[in-house]
């Protein structure tokens, strides 16, 4: 009988563990065997005493856990999932319950079709914020060219992949990873399944704006240098501009008895151009600072505890 693993990245979830468990157990799959995996992601709450409390084993499903030291990110703990999984196909997915566990026999269903990696899109109902759900949106497109992938609106970390993909990811040892992008970037065969995203009935996201951002920059910076070049291409136009002022300011210089000096349009000029070359040395110092930390070649995560 196949293995399909469910791997849950949980950080400061003690009051969702239950009843995503019991959700899963009333799905009935007995044509797998399934093993739900709960990556404890350095939680300051009950959440790893909660998955400790879950029966071990039950008809059908196996129930297992990661703890790292310290929270080491999403991204980071959906990895470790992959890493330590043995099993036909694995099914990642958030322990807030707004991925809707019924869902899974849905994407069981187009695996056993032939399909590789079945991804979910997340369609937002009316209650999303308009903020939240315009911001998506533009980093969708603007990742989507500078990368010149084509992640889908509303992708989710809510997929199955099977045991091939599961193995070219291992493959991977990125320190800054954004699993949604290379799971585009690898290929195989997909397909996608939209969904609505349940509310959360316990606990507060984790994404705040600031969370939100990093991530967004994560991911463009991860597989895309063309900010690098759009940082180029700025700084030779400004250099244009800059070199052509110069040449009108002498002409005016020595052919005008008029000339009109201002503090004020020579401080905006400089602190335009300064705000610039700022921006490009912040940008030069993302990619810097990346080959920094992978140089090091430290480990992704450090695991306190484990039964899996």
């Amino acid at each position: 009988m196949k293995l399909i693993d469910i791997v849950v990245p949980s950080f400061n979830e003690e009051g969702n563990i239950k009843s995503l468990y019991e959700r899963i157990v009333k799905l009935n799959i007995r044509k797998y065997k399934l093993r739900l995996i709960f990556i404890d992601d350095g939680s300051k709450d009950n959440t790893l005493f909660e998955i400790k409390k879950l029966p071990k084993n039950k008809i059908g499903l196996k129930v297992a856990f990661i703890s790292f030291s310290r929270n080491f990110g999403h991204q980071v703990a959906l990895k470790a999932g992959l890493d330590h999984s043995n099993a036909d196909a694995v099914i990642s997915m958030d322990a807030d319950l707004q991925h809707p566990p019924e869902l899974i026999p849905k994407l069981i269903q187009r695996w056993e079709d032939g399909a590789e990696i079945v991804y979910t899109i997340r369609k937002d109902n009316e209650k999303v914020s308009w903020f939240k759900r315009n911001t998506a949106s533009i980093f969708y497109n603007l990742l989507n060219y500078l990368s010149g992938l084509q992640i889908s609106h509303g992708a989710a970390d809510f997929r199955l992949l099977d045991k091939k993909v599961i193995q070219a990811l291992k493959m991977y040892n990125e320190k800054n990873l954004f699993i949604r992008g290379l799971v585009t970037a690898i290929g195989f065969k997909k397909e996608s399944i939209e969904y609505t995203p349940e509310l959360r009935v316990w606990g507060v996201s984790k994404y705040s704006v600031k969370r939100m951002f990093l991530f967004a920059l994560d991911g463009i910076t991860s597989f895309s240098v063309k900010p690098l070049h759009f940082a180029t291409y700025f700084g030779m136009l400004l250099s244009f501009f800059s070199g052509a002022y110069g040449i009108y300011a002498i002409i005016i210089f020595f052919t005008s008895d008029s000339v009109v000096t201002g503090w004020a349009s020579v401080l905006t000029s400089v602190l335009f151009i300064g705000g610039v070359q700022l921006i490009i040395l912040g940008i030069i110092g993302e990619y810097l600072g990346k080959l920094f930390i992978q140089s090091k070649g430290r480990p992704n995560y450090l695991i306190s505890e484990k039964d899996v």
